[in-house]
């Protein structure tokens, strides 16, 4: 069989998803460079510098940051989304995971019921704070360096992915937002897209979602036995529907000798009144795989 053949047979989705009368630039599938290892003192000095900025920045502008709004309530629906709290992973210790689901607990309680209001923008470290073992945050997975590692505080992305697809799914506006380096793990049971998520890391890899409306928006979060629960709610129905699909999803051997896993993710906005719809580029997705997709086929 031709090697192009045994590809496509094995890897069905890693040529162009764009047919040929799509009229979307193809995108560009750049080499990704190996990552680079520093050292401890490095990345902790980093690490901490970025910290005190952020804190800055958040101190100059603290009045206009969402706050939570308890016994507020708003109508209107505009999506709901879960996610599963526990999933086998290969190699790792399942007391991780139930750490999580105490990490997602304590993160929540201080974002469920934020109400977003024109002008404000919201931010999941400000409210969140620090995540430390005196708060009484847990060890979790983190990834540091390409490498999954314990650590306080992990599995925090998990509310950063789900609190990202609902806001992709509205007319607020990513302030800031940072995908993954790193695909983690093989699909399972996937329902979105390849890398519609937020890495988090206290507190300068945030997700921010800005306000550029004149309606106001609130979170809503609740974990029950076995989902993590998130509904965005508006003031008043929206006059659009949002879709978010995936373009262009590819997978490539480098040169150095890991793959790489590439895509685009697109919003297509739908007016209800008159039908007109709209697609634009959400953001393109470079990332490192940390397995071998020749033994995942």
């Amino acid at each position: 069989m031709h090697l192009r053949d045994l590809a496509l047979k094995l890897f069905p989705l890693c040529y162009n998803l764009v047919s040929s009368k799509d009229k979307r630039a193809q995108m560009d599938s750049k080499q990704v460079s190996k990552p680079t290892k520093r050292s401890y003192l490095r990345g902790l000095m980093g690490r901490e510098y970025y910290t005190l900025r952020r804190q800055l920045k958040w101190f100059a502008n603290s009045s206009t940051f969402a706050r939570q709004e308890p016994g507020t309530k708003l109508e209107h629906s505009i999506i709901r989304h879960k996610t599963m709290m526990l999933r086998p992973l290969r190699d790792v210790e399942m007391y991780l995971q139930h750490n999580k689901i105490t990490n997602l607990r304590l993160a929540i309680a201080p974002i469920n019921d934020i109400v977003i209001k024109p002008g404000q923008t919201f931010s999941i470290w400000r409210n969140v704070g620090r995540p430390t073992a005196k708060r009484g945050f847990l060890e979790g997975l983190v990834l540091h360096n390409g490498k999954i590692e314990k650590g306080i505080g992990g599995g925090l992305c998990q509310l950063g992915n789900l609190l990202y697809w609902m806001a992709l799914h509205s007319p607020l506006t990513v302030a800031e937002r940072y995908r993954h380096g790193f695909d983690v793990f093989p699909d399972i049971n996937r329902k979105i897209p390849f890398a519609c998520g937020a890495t988090l890391a206290y507190n300068y890899i945030d997700l921010q979602l800005r306000n550029d409306t004149k309606d106001s928006f609130q979170i809503s979060l609740k974990i029950d036995d076995e989902y993590l629960n998130g509904e965005l709610l508006s003031s008043r129905p929206l006059e659009n529907e949002y879709e978010v699909f995936e373009t262009d999803h590819l997978i490539k051997m480098q040169p150095w000798g890991g793959y790489t896993r590439h895509n685009r993710i697109w919003k297509r906005t739908t007016s209800l009144i008159d039908g007109m719809t709209n697609e634009e580029l959400v953001t393109e997705n470079h990332a490192i795989m940390m397995y071998n997709p020749l033994l995942t086929a």
